[in-house]
């Protein structure tokens, strides 16, 4: 599993090949210190911000003298990093302060996590971490020009949104500008849940409905109007959890859904199931307020919905009064490569009624922001109650929303979504090739999954073993969790400064994790090359194209690459007990 040959290391590569990798010049390091993270640094040129416009901070804004996805490195403690506690009284003081339904990753041996930085995590020992789940730090992990742009704009103000700011305009100018035309009003927060709860408001008040369409598996948010909708969430309370006014439709699964891989057309199929629902629910004199779905769902299982699903379900919850909600809380932001939004994984002819994001809006810093139309707002508006948030769109929060704008644009993240994602799908494909736990690898970007099974025919969710393979990688410093209904989906969803060299060393080890465990359990190994030619990893030449020509939404399992006997079992029930890691 060698690297692509031409591929360049430095922001040369990302910035083209004008642009040669520069070295940092070299600084002395203190006796008893060591250097951590790459040690190599790169030069980016100042250019305009996505969709034009100054980067933030205008002219006199902070500069971005340094780009360079090595940016991060520093000098670290032989003996580790100073500590306040040890880790032992650390985990007795959360024990007695904090409360018991917060939980940890990793709770056998959870790790104390003392700073990070790009796409590393590293604790309280100076052991460094490769940070493969952290959606979060989306441009890195304590980006310097983010930091900049922050401690820039606090020692200057920070104040609520009542006050005439510019930070304010012009963040909402550049962010509806990476947007359809008709998504142009803002309304910013603090937290996905807080996006998604006010979206859940405007959907509401714009027709006076009060019912909420969403999909099995679903997860929206902690407040208790999305734990209502998140079936993740409420069907851990039992059989009689769900509201009245909630729906349930099947997820979009072509592997493990009602409609799979088979099926000639799992777009319409799917969306025939949302209007069943709507009928069903005029029937009984309820009316549709909203249908909310991720773009692509995560916590669900790392599912990607067929191409076309959502104009078709837009078409019949349109119909009824509603509005479509496209939560990319998770995904958005360039996360899938190509496209800023998973949305417009859909096509160019869907464009949603409502979008909501958070996560890596801020990098870290904690905000959000519900984007809509001009129409759904005055709607929400003629309520005649007025609409204020302390700390949302406060001028260091806009500040930091801008400087993320800008180090994508200026890092070409996308494009190394898509490059690296394309790399990571093409060696897990591998994998599947060679090991029979791996069921299914889909994703695009750098949003993938694992789907581990006991039996590749029945596809038996591989629970036990999804689990004891995310502790074997954290002992060889790698992070990942695992995810979806059974807790048997591997995900990846990186910092978006995640390298091929990154990718190439956490399948190495996946690779030889699952080699201990099939031999360890007597699993035969299986080489399917000879019959599963189109699932074969891609050449190098295809490796190398433009971003635009070799962007895949990849499903490894699809109807090309499926087991040739085609037989597929019903989905089987396992216990309900969620396994945390």
């Amino acid at each position: 599993m060698s690297l692509p040959k031409g591929k360049r290391r430095g922001m040369g590569e990302r910035w083209g090949r004008d642009v040669p990798s520069c070295p940092v010049p070299s600084r002395p390091v203190p006796p008893g210190r060591r250097e951590a993270g790459r040690g190599e640094e790169g030069f980016g040129r100042r250019r305009r911000g996505i969709r034009g416009g100054e980067p933030s901070g205008g002219s006199d804004g902070p500069r971005p003298a340094v780009f360079s996805r090595a940016v991060f490195s520093r000098a670290v403690p032989a003996g580790g990093m100073e500590e306040l506690y040890s880790k032992a009284e650390t985990l007795a003081l959360r024990r007695k302060h904090i409360g018991p339904s917060c939980k940890v990753f990793y709770a056998k041996d959870p790790l104390k996590i003392v700073r990070a930085q790009g796409q590393y995590m590293f604790d309280e020992k100076g052991e460094k971490y490769l940070d493969c789940i952290n959606n979060v730090a989306h441009v890195g992990h304590s980006h310097p020009y983010v930091i900049k742009a922050a401690t820039k704009q606090m020692e200057l103000l920070n104040t609520n949104s009542r006050f005439l700011h510019d930070n304010l305009v012009q963040y909402a100018q550049r962010l509806t500008a990476t947007l359809p035309e008709k998504l142009s009003v803002c309304y910013f927060v603090n937290s996905g849940s807080e996006a998604n709860d006010l979206a859940l408001r405007l959907a509401r008040q714009y027709r006076g409905h009060q019912d909420v369409i969403t999909l099995e598996n679903a997860y929206h948010g902690h407040v208790t109007s999305l734990i209502d909708i998140s079936p993740y969430k409420f069907n851990q309370l039992g059989k009689d959890s769900k509201k009245e006014y909630v729906h349930v439709a099947p997820s979009p699964d072509v592997y493990r859904g009602k409609y799979r891989e088979d099926h000639p057309d799992p777009a319409s199929a799917y969306a025939e199931e949302v209007k069943k629902i709507i009928e069903e629910t005029q029937k009984n004199g309820r009316k549709i307020a909203a249908f909310i779905a991720e773009s692509m769902q995560s916590c669900g299982g790392q599912v990607i919905p067929p191409v076309g699903y959502f104009q078709k379900v837009a078409e019949y919850v349109r119909a009824a009064g509603g509005v479509f909600i496209a939560d990319e809380v998770q995904v958005g932001f360039g996360r899938v490569g190509k496209h800023f939004w998973a949305f417009q994984l859909q096509g160019e002819d869907f464009v949603p009624d409502i979008v909501t994001m958070g996560k890596p809006i801020g990098n870290g810093h904690p905000m959000s922001c519900v984007v809509t139309t001009r129409e759904i707002a005055e709607g929400f508006g003629a309520s005649g109650l007025e609409y204020f948030n302390t700390f949302g769109g406060n001028p260091v929060s806009c500040a930091v929303g801008l400087a993320v704008l800008d180090v994508i644009e200026k890092e070409d993240l996308q494009g190394n979504a898509t490059r690296v994602g394309n790399y990571l799908l093409e060696l897990l494909a591998e994998q599947k090739e060679k090991h029979p736990l791996v069921g299914d690898i889909r994703g695009v970007g750098l949003f993938v999954g694992v789907d581990l099974v006991k039996d590749r025919q029945k596809r038996t969710p591989a629970t036990a073993e999804a689990l004891h393979l995310i502790y074997k990688l954290k002992e060889r410093q790698i992070l990942l969790s695992a995810d979806g209904p059974y807790r048997n989906i591997l995900k990846f969803k990186p910092p978006m400064c995640f390298t091929m060299e990154d990718a190439k060393h956490a399948v190495e080890t996946l690779d030889a994790l699952l080699t201990e465990m099939e031999e360890a359990t007597g699993m035969k190994t299986e080489n399917n090359a000879s019959t599963n030619v189109q699932c074969k990893r891609k050449t190098t030449e295809e490796s190398s194209q433009p971003e635009g020509a070799s962007e895949s939404i990849s499903h490894v399992n699809g109807a090309a690459c499926r087991q040739e006997n085609g037989i597929y079992s019903k989905k089987r029930s396992v216990p309900s007990k969620r396994i945390r890691t």
